[in-house]
């Protein structure tokens, strides 16, 4: 186990690693590019929610590094520079954020089937590692399988995000090709968001190979 395991933490070290990097890379250098328009991340946001008719929801003015759309409270969240200030990676990730208003205000599949895997997930993720290894130490080996089942729900979660993060990035992208003011930062608006994806589909590639592991594991 030692030396496989090795070897996959390794594997998964890399990966996660050169995306992070990447991402930082990319978003650093284009927040020091102004917007063409400049608009901030929030003055974007509330042009796009208007032009689309999906109200005008609250956008709040997050810690540093906080970007998301929260279904529950139907309200977009931007870290201080997304917020205020007016570069590239302020107006794509505004617009990515409501992208994803967009999903929710259209009922989009991919977004209410990751809805329905968040509780399972909160649940399962904190405990399918202790079923796995006392299912394997106690020889209960439908034990270990359950806590196979428990973990391929959380691979689940990460690869139905990848459709609802790159159809945002994509109502995003699509806004800007359609604004006058926006089209100037198009190409650094895609290489933003190109590098913000790869970080979930690192984040899935990391935990499908994960669990390959795990399942090699109970087998032998």
């Amino acid at each position: 186990m030692e030396t496989s395991y090795l070897l996959v933490f390794l594997i998964t070290f890399f990966i996660g690693g050169a995306s992070q990097w990447y991402v930082t890379k990319t978003l650093r250098q284009y927040s020091s590019v102004p917007s063409c328009s400049g608009w901030s991340g929030v003055q974007a946001a509330n042009a796009m929610m208007a032009r689309y008719g999906i109200g005008q929801l609250p956008v709040h003015r997050g810690r540093e590094n906080e970007d998301h759309f929260d279904p529950t409270t139907n309200s977009i969240t931007l870290d201080p520079h997304a917020y205020g200030e007016d570069s590239v990676t302020s107006v794509a990730t505004a617009c990515h954020e409501v992208g994803h208003a967009c999903q929710f205000a259209e009922g989009y599949t991919m977004m209410k089937v990751r809805a329905l895997l968040v509780p399972a997930v909160n649940f399962t993720q904190r405990t399918w590692i202790i079923l796995v290894l006392a299912g394997v130490f106690l020889g209960m080996t439908g034990l270990a399988w359950l806590g196979i089942a428990f973990y391929a729900v959380a691979v689940l979660f990460h690869v139905v995000t990848l459709p609802v993060e790159f159809d945002a990035s994509r109502r995003g992208l699509a806004y800007m090709q359609e604004t006058g003011a926006l089209q100037g930062d198009l190409a650094g608006a895609q290489k933003v968001l190109r590098a913000c994806a790869l970080t979930y589909v690192a984040a899935a590639l990391i935990s499908v190979i994960e669990l390959m592991y795990w399942i090699q594991y109970v087998r032998e």
